[in-house]
């Protein structure tokens, strides 16, 4: 049986994914030394102006694999709300006064968010969202 994966396989593009696959071999990462060795092999590939069909597809069957292993041993806490707000505000580049400027937010509200004694609410969340132009999930993980 001939699915939708195997046809991607075909050819010279077969080739190149199996000569990266017999260099390293995509099998599940199980500790650092083998996490460094596969982050070895993707910067490696990654600091290629192009890739080939095959690489690409090795390089994406790769990522999985470290990813995988990545969030079961080097799981990373979300931002906190301050953490958050304060990331957006400087790479926007703005201070809390233009923050309450141009979104009308309470300086008090924005200062007790930045000191950590104040969380987003609803409301806080589409404002900031519409403002710094990026989807509600992004802010909405504390809620």
């Amino acid at each position: 049986m001939i699915t939708a994966r195997s046809n991607r396989l075909k050819g010279k593009v077969r080739d190149e994914y199996l000569a990266l696959v017999t260099q390293f071999p995509l099998t599940s990462v199980h500790s650092e030394e083998e996490l460094r060795a596969a982050q070895s092999v993707m910067d490696e590939l990654l600091s290629q102006e192009t890739l080939s069909v095959g690489a690409e597809l090795y390089l994406d069957a790769l990522s999985d694999l470290v990813a995988a292993y990545e969030d079961e041993h080097h799981r990373i806490n979300p931002a906190s709300d301050a953490e958050m707000l304060r990331h957006l505000m400087e790479a926007k580049g703005i201070s809390q006064a233009e923050l309450h400027r141009s979104t009308r937010i309470p300086k008090s509200t924005i200062s007790e968010i930045l000191s950590g004694k104040k969380s987003f609410s609803r409301q806080l969340i589409r404002t900031l969202a519409v403002y710094f132009d990026v989807e509600k999930s992004v802010l909405a993980h504390n809620l």
